[in-house]
């Protein structure tokens, strides 16, 4: 698997890959946006990992950037560790955070987290692939959300986040049981992120009211279900 770090430190990009090659993975680097966002574009990689402080434009800008473009999972680096950063950078579309400095091993153990995470959404060959609802469509093997028969681009916690709620829809989920199923147990809690990415999973598919808020309780996926065509 292959790994993009734009980072401006040039100190850090070979020892990580020399650390990253022992877990299987091949990790370029990027020291400019501008660099790093032609590397997305000219090749395949299956994580990202932003610094929050670049040259040209900062992590979130860069971010909010390949968010337009790409569902790719992205892990912020943040140098001060502040809620604030890791508020904004799970409001822009970022996966994951982790504050400088930080061991190599845990930041290994955030992208493997994040990967397996997005490889248990995916069900097995025997199961149904789509979840079709009123006016909602997901279609778990191509990672594809339709509302109202038009296609939404969705973050890839988003999206898993959707496909957890909607199977079984009508279930209750505390925050504390998607930050389980959605994060893993390496990564921090922080249930706020819950309520960030509902909010945003929200905004997207409007018009539709679908995600519903009980309290002291979690959420739940509130819509009737559909049958094929």
């Amino acid at each position: 698997m292959r790994i993009l770090l734009i980072d401006d430190d040039e100190h850090l990009g070979a020892p990580l890959a020399s650390y990253f090659a022992r877990f299987d993975f091949v990790l370029d680097s990027a020291s400019r946006p501008s660099e790093g966002l032609a590397k997305l574009r000219a090749g395949h990689y299956d994580a990202a990992i932003l610094d929050v402080m670049l040259p040209e434009m900062d992590g979130f800008a860069l971010c909010r950037e390949i968010r337009r473009e790409s569902d790719i999972p992205i892990v912020m680096l943040t140098a001060r560790g502040d809620v604030m950063d890791r508020v904004v950078g799970l409001e822009i579309g970022a996966d994951d955070y982790l504050p400088k400095p930080f061991e190599p091993r845990e930041l290994v153990a955030r992208v493997q987290t994040i990967l397996r995470r997005r490889r248990a959404v995916a069900p097995p060959a025997a199961a149904p692939q789509q979840r079709l609802f009123e006016g909602l469509a997901i279609d778990l093997d191509k990672r594809e959300v339709l509302r109202h028969g038009e296609r939404i681009e969705l973050t890839g916690t988003e999206f898993e986040l959707l496909a957890l709620l909607a199977d079984p829809p009508g279930r209750v989920w505390s925050r504390d049981e998607i930050l389980n199923r959605l994060r893993g147990h390496e990564a921090e809690l922080y249930t706020r992120a819950v309520d960030i990415v509902v909010s945003r999973l929200r905004k997207k598919l409007e018009p539709l009211d679908c995600i519903k808020t009980l309290r002291n309780a979690g959420y739940a996926l509130a819509v009737g279900r559909s049958t094929p065509p």
